[in-house]
C-alpha cells in the first residue's frame, strides 16, 4: 500500500511539474493599455510598431491591439498605368502583405505634422509622414498623409481606419499639412 501511495504521489508531483513548465513556456500576454489611453499615445504607438531597421521584428500583437475588430487599412493612389486604385485590408492582411518586406528592407515611418479634429467619442487625425529604410537615411524614399479615424469607447482609443495616400509629383503634400 505504501508503494502504491508513493508511486501516486510521485506521479502527481511529476504531473504538477510538467504543468508548471508548460505555463512558464507560454508567452504571457503583454499589457498594451498604456498605448491606447490618448489619441497621442495611440498614434505614436502606430508609428513606433511599424517602424524598425532591417532585420528587426515588429510587435504585431501590439499592432493588432491598436485596431478595433472591424477596422480597415485602406491604401489609395495610382498604379504604374496612372489608374486610380484602392485596397482594403484588415490588420492581419496588412501584416501578411507588408510585414516581411518591412523586416527584409527596413522601414522607418516618421510623423512630420498632425492635425486633430475631435467631437464626442470620435476623432479624425491627418498625419503627414515620411518613410525611410533606415534611421540613418538622410532623405525619405516616400512621403504622404495618413487619414486616421479613431473611436473612444470610454476606456480606450481604437483605430477604426487608416486611409493613406502617398505623395507624387502630380499629388504634392499641401503646405498646410507640412511643418511650419
Amino acid at each position: 500500500m505504501k508503494k502504491v501511495l508513493l508511486i501516486g504521489l510521485l506521479f502527481l508531483a511529476f504531473t504538477f511539474t510538467q504543468a508548471q513548465d508548460k505555463t512558464k513556456s507560454k508567452d504571457v500576454a503583454k499589457d498594451y493599455s498604456e498605448n491606447v489611453l490618448t489619441i497621442d499615445s495611440t498614434i505614436n504607438s502606430l508609428y513606433k510598431v511599424i517602424s524598425g531597421e532591417k532585420g528587426q521584428k515588429r510587435d504585431w500583437a501590439l499592432f493588432k491591439f491598436l485596431f478595433h475588430p472591424d477596422a480597415k487599412l485602406i491604401t489609395s493612389g495610382k498604379n504604374d498605368e496612372r489608374k486610380f486604385q484602392i485596397r482594403y485590408m484588415k490588420p492581419d492582411d496588412y501584416i501578411k502583405s507588408s510585414g516581411k518586406w518591412m523586416t527584409d528592407n527596413g522601414f522607418i515611418e516618421k510623423e512630420l505634422h498632425r492635425t486633430v479634429d475631435a467631437y464626442g467619442n470620435i476623432s479624425h487625425v491627418f498625419s503627414t509622414f515620411e518613410s525611410f529604410y533606415s534611421k540613418n537615411d538622410e532623405k525619405p524614399f516616400m512621403r504622404g498623409i495618413n487619414s486616421i479615424q479613431l473611436l473612444n469607447d470610454g476606456t480606450r482609443w481604437w483605430i477604426m481606419n487608416v486611409f493613406w495616400d502617398n505623395e507624387t509629383r502630380w499629388n504634392p503634400i499641401p503646405n498646410n499639412y507640412l511643418p511650419k
